[in-house]
């Protein structure tokens, strides 16, 4: 859907999709800019992100709305947008939704390296280990 962030259909498809399997939450972030999206799909989408500048992050919009392709798509984004400055105090635009993503990837990525690398040095230490046993059986 980030090739085609103003394809409104393309957002359509993965709707109808988590509506089939029974994921009204999923179906509800899909269909949330949607002009007959289901008032109960939208109520168990914010439901799963009681947080403004969550549900902005799961919408997945980076751009300013007013470059959304409907008037009804504008208004969900500026209300969602608004609502998220009013629980921030302070103007939230939705590139701060990018640099919040940007931001949490480079978390897990550190985490995951250090991990990465603890893993190692218990890798090296338990084959030195296991060298100074052979060798002091072979002794």
């Amino acid at each position: 859907m980030a090739s085609y962030p103003a394809d409104l259909t393309a957002r359509r498809r993965p709707a109808a999709a988590y509506r089939l399997y029974g994921e009204s939450a999923e179906a509800g972030r899909w269909a949330y800019r949607d002009a007959d999206r289901d008032p109960g799909e939208t109520a168990a989408f914010e439901a799963r992100h009681p947080d403004p500048l969550d549900r902005m992050t799961a919408v997945a919009r980076r751009d300013p709305e007013e470059s959304a392709p409907t008037e009804t798509a504008r208004a969900r984004l500026a209300g969602l947008r608004e609502t998220a400055s009013v629980q921030a105090g302070r103007p939230i635009h939705w590139h701060h939704v990018r640099d919040r993503v940007e931001h949490t990837d480079e978390d897990a990525s550190d985490g995951e390296l250090f991990c990465a690398g603890l893993a190692l040095v218990g890798l090296a230490l338990l084959g030195f280990a296991a060298l100074r046993i052979v060798t002091f059986v072979r002794w």
